[in-house]
């Protein structure tokens, strides 16, 4: 009996110590290991910092993301605020005569030399001096070759005459030929002028409605020479900005490099970025440039108020700050008005008549009342401002004339 209770004994403490040992190691690999997604840090760091997260997941490629717009600036394509540097129009001039007017063309000069070298051309010998018409006239003939035109499209053209007609109203252009400044041609226009109004006089009188002296032949140009345009060079393409900035110009090459690798696009200056042809797209220069001009892009412009003395125009900038001022503007009216006073002498004495003129002036000031506004006003301030003062345009414009000498407007002032 006692022998069985030792073996039990025995036994017993046997599993008691394989039990320990077994939950001995289980912490001791846990303590190894950490928990998931974690990195160890040494026992002086765990103790202050505890163990650093790290995330399992990678980050996306970079896709076309639209930039935040700036408060007061819109996001616009980079096809609508610049252009591929190549792809260009060209000017077309020719000097043309225009015949069939009744009875408002030129008199004597350009138009009579004209018609007696037309009619040489044809085998007749007619002098100049001969010639009295006045349903001819000599024109110039203007037009716009637009880029990838090819022979046999059709362009607008606008005629204009050239000497003493009255107007071109149902005249017809006769065959001109339209060149650029290299001297070549590159269209021929003919057609029927459409002025877009009338010129009508009578004994005494006349109308006349819009400007007939002037008018335009829709598709009145056939393209016989084409213009190559060279805008890929050496593997880049450079998009000159319509208005140089240079923040828009770091932004467009920003936006690119997002979209397709990072150095595709550097910013030459404010105006142009140049931009590499990826090695996909050698082939496909259409689709690349298609890609690119789709792009957002959020522009920037300088501060600037506008103003147009004549018809009292005021375009502020949203970017437009006033530092602290006061301003008071009171407007003062002066009206003269002048009369004919007749002074009679009295009956049966030896004076004369005499006529006088009497001079009237009044003047009016209006009560100015005084506003402040403070450092950092915006445009919105500024309206808010002047509309409760009730000041008209034109005084508007005085007004910000003012402050701009004060230099208390922080922004570029442009007159019209």
């Amino acid at each position: 009996r006692t022998t069985l209770m030792s073996t039990a004994a025995s036994v017993l403490l046997a599993a008691l110590f394989v039990l320990a040992a077994t939950a001995f190691l289980t912490d001791l690999v846990s303590a190894s290991e950490g928990p998931p997604f974690s990195q160890q840090l040494p026992a002086s760091d765990t103790e202050e910092a505890g163990p650093v997260q790290v995330n399992p997941v990678r980050e996306p490629l970079p896709q076309a993301i639209a930039p935040l717009p700036q408060p007061g600036q819109p996001v616009m394509r980079i096809k609508d605020i610049a252009r591929v540097e190549g792809v260009r129009a060209n000017q077309l001039v020719g000097l043309g005569l225009v015949v069939g007017l009744s009875g408002t063309g030129d008199g004597r000069g350009i138009s009579a030399q004209m018609v007696a070298n037309m009619l040489g051309r044809f085998g007749l010998t007619v002098s100049e001096n001969d010639l009295r018409m006045r349903n001819a006239a000599a024109v110039t003939v203007t037009a716009q070759l637009p880029p990838f035109a090819r022979p046999g499209d059709t362009i607008d053209v606008t005629v204009s005459s050239l000497g003493d007609a009255k107007s071109l109203e149902g005249g017809f252009l006769l065959q001109t030929p339209l060149q650029a400044g290299d001297g070549q041609v590159y269209a021929v226009a003919q057609g029927a002028v459409s002025i877009g109004g009338f010129n009508v006089s009578g004994g005494s009188g006349s109308v006349t409605k819009n400007h007939t002296t002037v008018g335009r032949i829709p598709s009145g140009a056939i393209v016989e020479g084409q213009v190559l345009s060279d805008f890929a060079q050496s593997g880049t393409i450079t998009w000159l900005l319509s208005r140089s900035d240079f923040a828009t110009s770091s932004r467009i090459a920003e936006v690119i490099n997002q979209v397709f690798a990072p150095g595709t696009a550097r910013a030459v200056d404010g105006g142009a970025v140049r931009v590499a042809v990826p090695a996909g797209y050698s082939e496909r220069l259409v689709e690349f440039i298609s890609a690119v001009e789709e792009l957002p892009v959020s522009t920037d412009t300088t501060a600037r108020v506008v103003i147009n003395e004549r018809t009292g125009t005021v375009v502020i900038g949203h970017r437009v700050r006033l530092a602290t001022v006061a301003v008071s503007h009171g407007g003062l009216t002066v009206k003269i008005n002048s009369s004919d006073v007749v002074s009679q002498p009295p009956p049966f004495s030896e004076g004369e008549t005499v006529v006088s003129e009497q001079t009237e002036i009044q003047v009016e000031e209006s009560s100015a009342r005084l506003m402040v506004l403070p450092t950092g006003a915006d445009v919105e301030d500024l309206v808010n401002a002047l509309n409760a003062v009730g000041v008209a345009p034109r005084d508007v414009i005085a007004i910000l004339q003012a402050i701009k000498e004060s230099g208390a407007l922080y922004g570029e002032l442009e007159t019209m």
